[in-house]
Order: structure tokens, then sequence, then C-alpha cells
């Protein structure tokens, strides 16, 4: 299953949950933005392990992350799947753990998540193989996973310059440190 067609499910099932229990929307995404990271991270170890989303072959074979995917070809090819784990799953995790430690407003850490996923997502699909049935899909450049990327990152600049704009400080929950 792609990210965006998870994503679109769980969104689905945070409207049930928050329905359910009688909460915001926002409060229920916000609380949930910095717990996502982990679980890409996992999900692209996994990928890595299954030899899934292999990368696009690396210009300079010294380059010292170079790595054969024996099942594709025997071409040096970029780990895409561990920058991606890095990237999605580590660094955007610490950054929405930091931002999250202090009262910010309602819907600027769901902001925080679209804009850092988004960009971390468009940024490793340089270094990963387009899909073989799609190729890139717009400009002779862009993958699909870009395009269905760019949407989240422009949501997420709007809801973040929201949040601030309206300057609703609720937080989450009392920050883990002072």
């Amino acid at each position: 299953m792609s990210f965006h067609g998870g994503f679109i499910g769980v969104m689905l099932a945070m409207v049930l949950f928050a329905r359910q229990y009688k909460l915001g929307w926002f409060e229920v995404t916000d609380f949930i933005a910095p717990l996502v990271p982990p679980g890409l991270f996992f999900g692209r170890i996994g990928n890595f392990i299954g030899g899934e989303l292999w990368g696009r072959p690396v210009t300079d074979p010294s380059f010292p992350l170079a790595m054969i995917f024996p099942h594709v070809d025997g071409l040096l090819r970029h780990p895409s799947q561990l920058y991606q784990a890095a990237l999605e799953g580590l660094v955007l995790f610490l950054v929405l753990w930091i931002y999250t430690g202090k009262s910010r407003p309602r819907m600027a850490p769901s902001a925080l998540f679209l804009i850092g996923y988004g960009l971390a997502r468009f940024s490793m699909e340089f270094f990963r193989e387009p899909d073989r049935d799609q190729g890139f899909v717009a400009f002779d450049w862009m993958t699909k996973g870009q395009m269905l990327t760019t949407p989240m990152i422009v949501a997420g600049l709007l809801m973040l310059w929201l949040a601030y704009h309206r300057q609703r400080k609720a937080p989450l929950h009392a920050p883990r440190r002072s």
C-alpha cells in the first residue's frame, strides 16, 4: 500500500475516533503527528529488507553508500529506503518531538508533519527509482510520489500560517520539559 492511500485511511479512522470521543479534529491530529514518523521509519526498513523501492543508479561508483540490489540488476544504486527511513522517520520524529515539547497553536503540529513529510518525501524521490509502470509523470523529472506529496506541502504551509495567524494557543498536553 502506498503512503498516500494509507494516509487517507488513517485520516478517516481519526475522523471516526474524534466523533466517537467528542474531540476536535486537530486535537486528534496534533496528538498523532509526532507518533507517525517511527512507523514510517520501520516501514522503510521493511522496504529495504524486502528489496522494494530501490534507488536510482549512482553516478560515482566510489560512492560509499552505493549497493547492488541483486534481484534488480547489477548496477550500484542508492539505498533510497534507508535515506527515507532516516529523513521521514528519525529526523521528522526529532523535529516534531522537539516542536511539540512546548505549547503550540492548535493545528501547527499537524501542519508541521505535512510540511516535514512532504519535503522529505519530495526530496528523497530524486534518489528513488520511479515506478516502472509510471516513470516520470510530469515535466520529465517529477514522479507520482512527488506529485501526490506537493499538495501535502501546500496544505501544511497554509495550515501553519492559519495556526499562527489565529494565535490560538491551545496546548496538546503539558510540555514534557521546561
